[in-house]
């Protein structure tokens, strides 16, 4: 069995927001799937990179081409290239399982759990960014079966311009949203924030301060978590921790060298490995394993498509860590996707998939349907932030 050809597909899902996901076929006629979705429009360079590892991996079996997916926080080709690493990593794992007739969690190992708990990812979704606009996601979504959200609204806010009166009303404005999804779902529910690295030690503590009424189940990627802020990131963790609230972060971070810093020092309670920059399924259990053994759960970052979302469900079934899992919610096309064995939410769960392989594989004839777009509206365009 030799790789034959690779097809990448661009996706566009909203005016914020284009998927990337990339077939594998081989030369007996099995195919697999992966994803390399990224925010910020890098589909064309994407594409590039795709072309680029078709030369090679084309023509190897799969055993002969996984050596060469390994992905490095070094990389010249930055998130870019190690998405495309992740995705073929993804997509040949997908094959090996669908050849041996099992689960890709089956690869790896016998599953700890037959069910993995989701919290909604309500930002991306929340085309109106008031307490009213995310307060009525939140209800929608716990209709739906959820049982925590997770948003992210400080849409232009940066610590350094906290000053400026204006910032100042938009900070305000985003504790108000915080405050109406947690009356809008409830005590027992989990409100989660991502706060995009907007915030340096005085401002992340003031923040954790103001809402603690909310009682909020994590704060994610509170402050900067390059090397010089490290110091800073331990000294938040702490305190937070002091209050109730887990500190969550490291959803940018390639491989498992990228992670070490953070696991060795533990300067995180929860970490966000994401599958499509770690490696794909080995690298991101790989991540996994080494949070485990540093004491830090593990909560993959996935706002992204369903081959990363299915996919994630193998990988949450085989850690002992595992804590709960990102399940975004944007645009209307995301079940016309796919064709396959795709868990149903229930009671905020999903089962874990059991057909061979990935369990689904993607329509294509709806792929091409939907040329990607320049994304319009990022939330973190500020070059500061991270």
């Amino acid at each position: 069995m030799k790789i034959q050809i690779l097809k990448p597909y661009a996706v566009n899902v909203s005016e914020k927001t284009n998927w990337f996901f990339l077939k594998i076929e081989t030369d007996d006629g099995l195919a697999g799937w992966g994803e390399a979705s990224l925010s910020g429009g890098w589909e064309e360079n994407q594409i590039l990179n795709c072309k680029r590892l078709s030369e090679l991996i084309a023509g190897k079996t799969p055993d002969e081409a996984l050596p060469l997916l390994a992905v490095y926080p070094h990389a010249v080709g930055g998130l870019v290239w190690n998405s495309i690493l992740s995705a073929a990593e993804m997509a040949l794992m997908d094959i090996k399982a669908r050849a041996a007739g099992v689960p890709i969690h089956r690869l790896f190992g016998a599953p700890l759990r037959d069910t993995i708990r989701v919290y909604g990812n309500i930002n991306r979704a929340a085309t109106d960014r008031s307490p009213q606009g995310f307060a009525a996601l939140a209800r929608d979504r716990k209709a739906q079966g959820y049982t925590a959200f997770k948003l992210a609204p400080f849409d232009g806010v940066y610590w350094a311009d906290l000053g400026d009166a204006e910032v100042k009303k938009k900070y305000r404005r985003a504790l108000d949203c915080i405050h109406a999804v947690r009356d809008a779902v409830g005590p027992d529910a989990g409100v989660l924030i991502d706060c995009h690295w907007r915030f340096d030690e005085a401002s992340a503590l003031q923040l954790l301060k103001d809402l603690a009424p909310v009682k909020l189940f994590w704060a994610e990627c509170l402050t900067s978590e390059r090397a010089e802020h490290h110091p800073v990131l331990d000294r938040v963790r702490r305190a937070a921790e002091a209050m109730g609230v887990l500190v969550a972060g490291g959803e940018r971070q390639i491989g498992a060298l990228g992670f070490e810093p953070l696991l060795r020092g533990k300067l995180l309670d929860v970490v966000m490995p994401d599958i499509k920059y770690t490696g794909g399924y080995s690298g991101i259990l790989a991540v996994a394993t080494r949070a485990h053994e540093c004491g830090v759960k593990f909560s993959p970052h996935n706002p992204t498509g369903p081959v990363c979302n299915v996919g994630s469900l193998h990988v949450c079934s085989l850690v002992p860590n595992f804590l709960i899992l990102e399940r975004q919610s944007e645009g209307n096309i995301y079940d016309d996707l796919f064709t396959g064995d795709h868990p149903k939410l229930v009671n905020g769960s999903y089962a874990v998939p059991q057909s061979p392989g990935l369990g689904i594989a993607l329509n294509e004839e709806v792929l091409k349907s939907r040329p990607p777009v320049k994304p319009r509206g990022e939330s973190t365009a500020d070059p500061r932030l991270g």
